[in-house]
């Protein structure tokens, strides 16, 4: 179901409220929602970004068995205290920090990468134990190029670029990306 612009900000509501209450060590609010479309069981990731562009933490999920609303939250906090790339969230920064969500569509799995578009569709490569995954957004902030893009998945998920082209599952999705003005 397509999430129409009260949805969506009501997810960043969510998403915003959530890693505020993280942030300041307070219990996590409670949500109330009516829309049928956050009430679908689907796949988010929640970045979190500086004014100035800088990632200060990204967490998701391509599949959950919650409602939209609550994986946007859980991964709200994911986002703001355990991505292992950062610290967590402190208070003094929440008014420098901007929220992007990505509703993910289900994955589909690929044998031939010509299908892939770029700026459409992320990866999610799984090579083995190792497995990365590139929201579609980063091709085009990065003005990567669809094997370029590969090959930075394939970093993400500490293989060699041009990992692939051999013996890799490949798997595309769609994301209905917004975030904060």
């Amino acid at each position: 179901m397509k999430l129409s612009e009260k949805d969506k900000e009501r997810l960043l509501e969510i998403a915003r409220e959530t890693i505020s209450a993280v942030a300041k060590g307070e219990p996590l609010p409670v949500f109330s929602v009516d829309s049928p479309a956050l009430l679908e069981e689907r796949g988010a990731f929640v970045t979190i970004h500086t004014r100035d562009g800088r990632l200060r933490g990204c967490i998701g999920m391509f599949q959950s068995n919650k409602p939209l609303y609550e994986t946007v939250r859980d991964m709200a906090v994911a986002a703001a205290k355990d991505d292992p790339r950062f610290s967590p969230v402190r208070e003094e920064e929440l008014e420098d920090v901007r929220i992007e969500i990505s509703v993910l569509s289900p994955l589909r799995k690929i044998d031939d990468v010509e299908e892939i578009e770029v700026g459409r569709h992320g990866i999610y490569i799984v090579k083995g134990l190792n497995r990365g995954v590139l929201l579609p957004q980063v091709a085009t902030e990065h003005g990567l190029d669809k094997y370029q893009f590969l090959d930075q998945t394939c970093l993400k998920a500490g293989l060699p670029p041009g990992c692939w082209r051999e013996g890799a599952d490949i798997y595309i999705f769609e994301a209905d990306i917004f975030e904060e003005e």
